[in-house]
């Protein structure tokens, strides 16, 4: 009896220590709590790709590592770069990225934005296309259905477009109601946007030709706060809202939708990136990466 009980013991000594490495390791603190995650990407074989919005460094975090190692160095492109979006295409073992560096001595500061292709692999830089206009935010993006990637520039209320294969992208819609575009994703081949500013949800239409129509305001059933990034699962949204430190999920039905808030209490969610049964999330006012468990 001594020893089945023994053995019990310590069976639930090695479930709580397992469960104890688990949950360590679904809270990375990237290089220090200054880092400011803006956005991250899980690559091939569950490598952890994150993003700084205070240092010129793109970092990684290789699977079962509960510390972060540098992955991309941009200290050259001069004082102050840093990085938002965070996306790996695995079909043509990119990892893209936004790269923004201030404009020197201008008040309120300018930005010089650009689209970064690097090698999933190695980090070693392939593609650079420098968004138009003396001050640019470029934030985010999503490959369509037709392989392109869609790139969203928030304070000149555009989305871009780079066709697959293409070293150059194009206008692909610029609209008043996209002041403070931010988040960009498809959901069933349907192109949604947020805006950080207003706190709306858009749907792009797009006709047979490719063309993107007026943005339609998608009505929900409870404010969202400083939607930021944002990705689809399940058939749903996932969206990291900055402004109430809450991640929400959001059905969509025509054009209404319906929120649940499934995490609360986060220090300025700015990203989200779904990975089969789990959700990485970029807590950047903690300068940490955590996940928490994908929803049914």
């Amino acid at each position: 009896m001594y020893i089945a009980n023994a053995r019990r013991l310590s069976l639930c000594i090695a479930l709580v220590a397992g469960f104890a490495h688990s949950v360590l390791a679904a809270e990375i603190l990237i290089a220090d709590a200054k880092s400011q995650p803006e956005s991250l990407t899980v690559a091939p074989g569950g490598v952890l790709i994150v993003g700084s919005a205070s240092t010129p460094f793109v970092y990684k975090v290789r699977p079962g590592a509960s510390t972060a190692e540098k992955f991309v160095d941009a200290s050259a492109e001069g004082p102050g770069t840093f990085f938002f979006g965070m996306l790996a295409d695995t079909s043509s073992n990119t990892l893209w990225t936004c790269q923004l560096t201030p404009v020197p001595n201008t008040t309120p500061v300018q930005r010089h934005t650009a689209l970064r292709g690097f090698d999933l692999s190695t980090g070693s830089a392939k593609l650079r296309w420098n968004l138009p206009g003396d001050n640019s935010v470029c934030n985010d993006f999503a490959i369509g259905p037709d392989k392109a990637l869609y790139i969203t520039d928030t304070s000149n209320s555009k989305i871009y477009k780079l066709p697959a294969g293409a070293s150059a992208a194009g206008l692909f819609l610029e609209d008043r109601a996209l002041y403070g575009i931010d988040g960009i994703t498809f959901l069933n081949g349907t192109l949604y946007v947020n805006n950080v500013f207003s706190n709306n949800l858009y749907r792009i239409p797009v006709d047979a030709a490719g063309k993107a129509g007026q943005p339609v305001d998608i009505w929900m059933d409870q404010p969202i706060k400083g939607p930021d990034g944002m990705r689809a699962a399940n058939g749903k949204l996932i969206v990291a809202e900055n402004g109430s430190g809450k991640i929400s999920v959001i059905a969509v039905n025509g054009d209404k939708a319906s929120v649940t808030v499934i995490k609360e209490g986060l220090k300025t969610p700015t990203g989200v990136e779904p990975a089969g049964d789990t959700i990485w999330i970029a807590e950047r006012g903690a300068g940490k990466a955590v996940s928490i468990p994908m929803p049914n």
